[in-house]
């Protein structure tokens, strides 16, 4: 075990300077420009670097799984680059919507190919499923605690070089702090991996402690709107914010619905989870409302459509957890059932995802 344990550590960090290596590509050749390369290549680049250490550190997998996998990454970084760029103006995009949502969906699918990976290649597992979504809530909450760390050593580093008249700070921005925000969620991984004792407790309460923060927050907000007469169907900006919140919601529910199995108070977070899901219901139907109001007023775009599909997807995963819910809250079903449906979920999701990164350049024309 200490030997695996080594030999670990060793991957990590080989694929940490390979990744970070990777990263630095615009600086180290010249012609390529910064901000069209990692529009399209930063996502890629680290989920190439956590695909290969857990490609590197499971023993389930062998040299014959990697083909399929080195393929699908190949033609995606083949794929994406060889898109127009996309202009932009001072005021907005002159042109490339679809472009920039292929640019968007890639990484979540490669996510999608990493979740693959990741379950050994056994897509009929649902276990398997639920453990991805596990594994995806502890490197969140991880990552987020050594970035925070980071930052205050990023800052005490600045803070003591400056007193001895040392200028560090573009050196330290192009190479430290870029090496530890991808090394980030590798670091989370190996923890994970190796401390899991450590992620048991601390993922369930911080679950708990966030599902009723957000469902004051909710009630709060669709209140407000209420109040101060704020129409979703004509402000494009306040629908944008309506849907990313819906996505940060939906991403809780989904992972503590992971946690709550793990949760002693599970008669209390199921009711919480109810409540939340229910809301959001809510939420997600102003926000299709206000879609369909605008399909029909302008007409279809890429960025219309990519949120109308995200939507209903939402919607369809909402209404079955909802359902799922109500039978365990009335001892009418088991939560096991909550996690099967959640798991069966997931691949529509990549399915559209695929769909937006591959279909929608051709489908409007790239434009």
């Amino acid at each position: 075990m200490e030997t695996k344990s080594r030999s670990d550590v060793v991957y990590l960090v080989v694929v940490c300077l390979v990744t970070g290596f990777l990263m630095k590509i615009p600086q180290l050749f010249n012609g390529v420009p910064e901000t069209n390369f990692y529009e399209r290549n930063a996502g890629l680049i680290v989920l190439l670097g956590l695909s290969a250490y857990w490609f590197l550190t499971s023993k389930r997998l062998s040299v014959k799984h990697l083909i399929f996998p080195l393929a699908i990454f190949a033609v995606s970084a083949v794929y994406i680059n060889l898109l127009p760029p996309v202009h932009y103006s001072e005021t907005a995009v002159n042109h490339g919507y679809s472009i920039t949502l292929a640019c968007i969906h890639l990484p979540l699918f490669l996510w999608c190919l990493y979740g693959y990976i990741f379950i050994g290649f056994d897509a009929t597992n649902l276990s398997k499923r639920m453990d991805f979504i596990i594994y995806n809530g502890d490197i969140a909450m991880l990552s987020a605690l050594i970035l925070i760390a980071g930052g205050g050593l990023t800052g005490m580093t600045y803070a003591l070089y400056s007193a001895i008249g040392m200028d560090i700070s573009r050196f330290y921005a192009e190479y430290i702090i870029v090496l530890g925000l991808v090394s980030a969620p590798l670091v989370a991984t190996f923890i994970v991996q190796h401390y899991p004792l450590v992620m048991r407790k601390l993922a369930p309460t911080i679950a708990g402690i966030f599902s009723p923060l957000v469902l004051i927050t909710l009630v709060a907000f669709l209140i407000s709107v209420v109040v101060t007469g704020k129409d979703p169907y004509n402000d494009r900006d306040f629908l944008l914010v309506f849907n990313l919140m819906l996505l940060g919601v939906m991403a809780l529910i989904v992972f503590s619905v992971s946690e709550t199995s793990l949760n002693k108070r599970q008669r209390y977070s199921v009711w919480m989870l109810l409540a939340l899901s229910v809301v959001s219901l809510v939420v997600d139907g102003v926000a299709l409302s206000a879609i369909l109001y605008r399909l029909g007023e302008f007409g279809f775009t890429p960025n219309r459509t990519a949120v109308l599909g995200s939507n209903l997807l939402i919607f369809g995963n909402l209404v079955l957890i909802s359902i799922d819910l109500f039978k365990v809250a009335f001892n009418r079903g088991e939560f096991s059932g909550v996690e099967r449906t959640v798991s069966r979920y997931l691949p529509l999701y990549a399915v559209w995802t695929l769909i937006v990164a591959f279909g929608f350049p051709f489908i409007f024309g790239m434009k």
